[in-house]
């Protein structure tokens, strides 16, 4: 996960809200008069998100932001950072929230699809922590054309040079002239886990695309559109990683541009 998806150190956030310097704001930690969410906390590497409820001494220090869930149907061609090296196009070109969002894992440069945005860091922990795996399935342009041994090689696992794959589920979506569509639905996230699992099968991605993350899918929106989870969404997804379901203000649903989502709207 990039540094921007990791939320931000606790003692920045103490100083930018004016408790203290951020040395000072160490010594705070240090001493065990900072809590997050009610625990105490004394590393000083801990990363906090904006929906964080933030104490010293007791005295909450600042209101949690509204938490904010979208989905983006995110492009070939942009990156999954706040800042790229390479000065390459980042999806946060495409979405401006009204708060500041991070994307829930990943999608490659040359991947495209649906990709989660939150703010809601106890969320995105469960999404992107294998413990809960969560799915995602993924439909793929393949050069040549799969037969079905290929497939059942796919759903059984594969060797690649980390390691066998877990068992997925695979299945042969329609041909073209020039190679195949199948369907892979994964639970890990090893890095371009599903582009190395059909080369090792003899049938590299000439295109990928993501289509679900648990019970959330692309559906119709539109390449580099972003849209509010709806509150059936929201509710399903949270169950699914066994958070509260009553706990966050859910969004309508709406399909918004990045103008309008700059306006909060």
């Amino acid at each position: 996960m990039s540094e921007a998806g990791r939320g931000e150190r606790l003692q920045k956030v103490l100083a930018r809200a004016g408790v203290a310097s951020r040395r000072a704001a160490e010594e705070l930690i240090a001493a065990g008069r900072v809590r997050v969410n009610g625990e105490v906390v004394t590393e000083m590497g801990r990363r906090v998100w904006p929906t964080d409820r933030l104490e010293v001494g007791g005295r909450q220090i600042a209101g949690p932001a509204a938490p904010v869930y979208l989905a983006l149907n995110k492009p070939t061609g942009y990156v999954t950072t706040a800042r790229d090296p390479e000065g390459r196009p980042t999806v946060f070109d495409l979405v401006r929230a009204a708060a500041r969002v991070y994307p829930v894992g990943r999608l490659d440069w040359d991947s495209e699809g649906l990709l989660l945005l939150t703010n809601d860091g106890e969320l995105t922990h469960r999404l992107t922590h294998p413990r809960y795996g969560v799915e995602k399935e993924y439909h793929a342009l393949v050069e040549g054309h799969p037969n079905q041994i290929t497939v059942d090689r796919l759903a059984a696992g594969v060797r690649l040079g980390d390691g066998l794959t877990a068992p997925a589920r695979a299945r042969r979506l329609r041909p073209t002239q020039t190679g195949d569509w199948v369907a892979v639905t994964i639970h890990e996230g090893r890095n371009r886990q599903v582009r190395r699992m059909l080369e090792a099968v003899g049938h590299p991605v000439r295109r990928l695309l993501r289509v679900r993350v648990g019970p959330i899918e692309l559906g119709e929106l539109g390449r580099g559109q972003a849209r509010e989870l709806t509150r059936q969404e929201l509710t399903a997804l949270r169950r699914l990683v066994g958070l509260d379901v009553s706990s966050p203000r859910l969004g309508g649903g709406r399909e918004m541009g990045s103008e309008a989502l700059e306006r909060g709207e």
